[in-house]
């Protein structure tokens, strides 16, 4: 089978990339420089003159709260622009089978936990990632609209819950919370800081899944596409608190100040956490426990990127 991924070079793409099943198949990894999939008519080309068995579609603009918030517009827009013109390309090059990456901020801030696959588009958004998610969101339901007008077109969209691991971003800018507080406890072990500051009152939940699970979890899907549904979350099914994350990278860090709470600042939605009754039928779980994922990050933010 012959795969055009892209995103390559991203913490999803990588981690599919450094699979043991990738070894299986053939995988285009085009650079910026030969298509910016941003360009409608870059896209199409390649698409047509390298004719992939399958899509998968792991490349966007993505960040942390910090990063939404600051660029809404280009949150919204290049994600837009990239998702239409990868699906759009796929169709008409006449790629049969299409698995999208999309994300669970698309679903809605007053949503009831766990949030169920039905709830896309049944409530208002999370206002500080609202254009990420709004991008998502179109690219998701043009699968659908492509799944159920074209015969012979299987175009699946994968919800994961929040990822982190290997080549995640570490930069408080832009990275997610893991990455970003790995960075924050680290620094401030290394300078023998009393405290570290947490936005909120840490009791917002949230779903971290390690990214390699991702990558496990999308072989499982090609070698059973037939069995794949139109939209699926995948994830865990349990959540932990943001205090409990700060404890357990603290703990993994070797880090013994106290944590104190910025009360002031957002924290976004009170918890996001997928439910996993499709996933669990479909016939996959996770692999890694919270512990072990953040420890093998940590080694490679301190063995890795502290090296670069």
């Amino acid at each position: 089978m012959k795969i055009l991924l892209t995103g390559h070079t991203g913490m999803v793409g990588r981690n599919i990339l450094e699979h043991p099943s990738a070894a299986n198949y053939i995988f285009l990894k085009p650079s910026r420089s030969e298509v910016n999939l941003e360009h409608k008519n870059e896209v199409l080309n390649y698409m047509k003159k390298h004719q992939p068995d399958l899509v998968i579609h792991a490349a966007g603009m993505v960040g942390g709260i910090q990063a939404n918030m600051a660029n809404p517009v280009d949150f919204l827009i290049k994600n837009l622009d990239i998702g239409r013109n990868v699906i759009m390309a796929a169709k008409a090059a006449e790629v049969p089978t299409f698995i999208n990456l999309s994300s669970s901020c698309m679903y809605p801030r007053e949503a009831k936990n766990p949030l169920k696959e039905s709830y896309i588009l049944k409530g208002e958004l999370e206002p500080t990632n609202e254009g990420y998610a709004l991008a998502k969101i179109v690219a998701t339901r043009l699968c659908e609209y492509i799944t159920k007008t074209h015969e012979g077109y299987k175009y699946s969209t994968i919800i994961p819950c929040n990822l982190y691991g290997r080549y995640d971003k570490f930069s408080p800018k832009n990275s997610h919370m893991i990455p970003a507080v790995i960075k924050k406890i680290h620094d401030a072990e290394k300078n023998r800081l009393p405290a570290v500051e947490i936005w909120g009152d840490g009791k917002a939940r949230r779903e971290f899944m390690y990214a390699q699970d991702l990558a496990d979890f999308i072989f499982y899907a090609i070698t059973h596409l037939d069995k794949l549904p139109q939209n699926i979350n995948v994830g865990l099914g349990t959540d932990w608190t943001i205090n409990e994350y700060y404890q357990t990278i603290a703990n993994v860090v070797g880090y013994k100040g106290e944590f104190i709470h910025d009360t002031s600042k957002p924290v976004g939605m009170k918890q996001k956490l997928i439910d996993d009754t499709l996933l669990n039928s479909f016939g996959w779980k996770s692999k890694t426990s919270l512990k072990e994922g953040i420890k093998k990050t940590y080694d490679f933010y301190k063995n890795v990127v502290l090296n670069d």
